[in-house]
């Protein structure tokens, strides 16, 4: 498992832990990543932008017999995917989607193009690549009258992420709101932009309703279990309370999804209501999310269940048997070293 030092590292450990059969090798490119303090095998490995990257995880299967990689940090996924067979030679599985899959996945305007052009429905959306163009757009989705939102094409988390909007009071916006607000005026957002050089940018309509994370389990575009769960609290982009719902609409919707980019393996998809009452995709995580394991909770062990479906390891029944309805919170833990 990489990224052990992902904020979502130690929940999945615990997932994987649960599998008995099962060696866990973590892996970070921090020598102090909290995953080697919660697993007995760890190792450091370059970032997945360092030319070695490859090579160097390629190196660690052949000397340790590495059956399968659950790749967790982002970057890593394009780079990995590029080098399947390669791996695959040395009996090692990588449960990660197509690269083609990825390229569009990983950048969320190619995401709203295509599936508007399988005809899956998407937030009204525009792509700019100057403040003109960002000007323009933001007045054509309706601003002032609706709020709009925008982000970069390619960008991690939160990051990029901004709601433009009047309706906000700045003195309120100071003293009432902490720092990560993600609320903007259209003046402050047109001055930023305008301070360097303009990314590409996708606005879209911003939709004021309920939000789910739904985690998948995908075999090349077909869905094996998905699993919507509302986000009721967010801390830095990560859902703290949330619940279980099983929202046929929004599976519905996944599943298409899913189908049309072949997905593959543990999988995230992001969807919020609109205005007209429609759940549509904010984005999608085309790797294991970081509260996946609150699964746990609702009987269901995703991690282990996408290994085993990589190794050909037979899941019961029983082990897709969601139990909706059950809610949860998460909590900070330490570890000492």
């Amino acid at each position: 498992m990489t990224g052990g030092g992902a904020p979502g590292a130690a929940g999945i450990l615990n997932c994987l832990s649960l599998e008995s059969s099962f060696k866990v090798i973590v892996a970070d490119a921090n020598t102090n990543a909290v995953g080697k303090y919660l697993a007995k095998d760890f190792l450091t490995i370059p970032k997945a932008d360092d030319p070695s990257f490859v090579d160097s995880i390629l190196t660690v299967c052949r000397q340790r017999n590495i059956q399968a990689i659950l790749p967790l940090v982002t970057k890593e996924l394009i780079p990995l995917s590029q080098h399947v067979e390669k791996f695959a030679r040395t009996g090692t599985k990588i449960l990660v989607s197509s690269f083609a899959s990825l390229e569009i996945a990983n950048n969320k305007s190619r995401l709203y193009e295509f599936l508007q052009w399988r005809g899956i429905a998407v937030p009204e959306f525009r792509i700019v690549e100057t403040t003109e163009q960002f000007e323009r757009a933001v007045i054509e989705l309706g601003y002032p009258v609706k709020q709009v939102c925008f982000k970069p094409s390619v960008s991690n988390g939160s990051r990029g992420f901004r709601i433009v909007t009047e309706k906000i009071n700045e003195l309120d916006l100071l003293f009432n709101y902490k720092p990560d607000s993600t609320y903007i005026s259209f003046a402050d957002a047109l001055r930023i932009l305008s301070s360097g050089s303009f990314p590409e940018l996708l606005i879209s309509e911003y939709l004021p309703g309920e939000e789910y994370s739904v985690d998948c389990l995908c075999n090349n575009g077909e869905s094996v279990l998905v699993v919507p769960r509302l986000r009721k609290k967010m801390i830095n982009g990560i859902s703290v309370e949330g619940e279980f719902v099983n929202n046929q609409n929004i599976i519905n919707y996944c599943r298409n999804i899913i189908k049309e980019l072949k997905l593959h393996g543990n999988i995230g998809i992001q969807v919020k209501k609109s205005t007209a009452g429609e759940f549509l995709v904010l984005e999608i995580n085309p790797r294991v999310q970081g509260t996946i394991s609150a699964g746990l909770g609702a009987g269901i062990n995703l991690p282990v269940l996408a290994l085993k479906q990589a190794l050909d390891i037979p899941i019961t029944a029983t082990e897709l048997n969601v139990k909706w309805g059950v809610r949860f919170s998460r909590h900070w833990e330490e570890v000492f070293y």
